[in-house]
């Protein structure tokens, strides 16, 4: 079976256990000042904040199109014509349509497509759980069990010190964003699991205290001191991310994956001070092969 995401899910391996989980990653556009950038292949988180600063523009995304996906289905029916694909949450992406009318371009193929109703780390994890079962032989019923499991377990919550790219890309209303901006408000904000779409949790008046409020909202389901799987998640702000940190270590006992730079096609709704996590209480999360 082959398995296809898009360029909402950052899955952050080892170029080489990468190469081992076999994911099929159908590019997303970043435009800048009139030029488009393939993220991850002609732009780099890094280079994507550098361009911000230096030229003033503001991001413009655009998703993958239905013949971007029919052509990498095409592609692998050739070899396997059993395709497992996750695209990011069609509560903030039309991604998962795309892939749908590019599905039936390639009637040839048994194509799944999962709607993943979440973005960034969070489907990472998703979709690298799906990829680790099938390379361990499991059936597509059982990975479909598991991905369901990963996708119900797995929350993400972040915070930001900036809002002006959330209101450009209209991820929150130019009126409540104006005003959020002149009482220097920084909104912390989750996913939730039905429409898998934003939802603000909380707010606060310094980024610091946002932070905080961070460690406060998973512990209205997580008790002080227990095992999380957790995985820190930024817009090239380093200081954020240790900040972050810091606090979940003082609160709970931490499985650490590596820190990811969330992708050029979701930092250029955040800006570059976007500080989040992806987290699961450890005893909760499912056996993983």
């Amino acid at each position: 079976m082959q398995i296809v995401a898009d360029a909402g899910a950052d899955i952050m391996l080892p170029p080489e256990q990468m190469e081992d989980l076999n994911v099929h990653i159908v590019r997303q556009t970043v435009s800048v000042n009139g030029v488009a950038y393939r993220t991850g292949v002609d732009i780099q988180p890094k280079e994507l904040y550098a361009l911000l600063e230096s030229s003033g523009g503001m991001p413009i995304t655009s998703q993958p199109t239905a013949a971007e996906f029919a052509d990498i289905f095409k592609k692998l029916a050739a070899t396997d014509p059993e395709i497992l694909c996750i695209p990011m949450s069609s509560g903030l992406s039309g991604s998962i349509n795309a892939a749908q009318a590019g599905a039936k371009m390639v009637p040839e193929a048994d194509i799944t497509i999962v709607d993943g109703k979440t973005l960034s780390v969070a489907l990472g994890w998703i979709v690298s759980a799906a990829a680790r079962a099938r390379n361990a032989g499991w059936p597509k019923s059982k990975i479909l069990t598991l991905i369901a499991r990963v996708s119900d377990i797995a929350e993400s919550i972040y915070t930001l010190d900036e809002l002006k790219y959330l209101i450009h890309g209209g991820r929150i209303s130019h009126m409540k964003g104006l005003l959020a901006t002149a009482l220097r408000i920084r909104p912390i904000i989750g996913v939730e699991k039905v429409g898998g779409t934003y939802v603000q949790l909380g707010m606060a008046r310094t980024f610091e205290r946002a932070i905080g409020g961070i460690i406060k909202i998973i512990n209205k389901t997580v008790p002080y001191g227990d095992a999380l799987r957790t995985q820190i998640v930024h817009a090239y702000n380093f200081e954020g991310a240790a900040m972050l940190r810091r606090e979940l270590e003082r609160r709970f006992e931490c499985h650490w994956l590596p820190d990811a730079l969330v992708s050029p096609v979701l930092g250029a709704h955040t800006g570059p001070t976007m500080t989040g996590v992806a987290y699961a209480p450890l005893a909760q999360f499912p056996q993983i092969p």
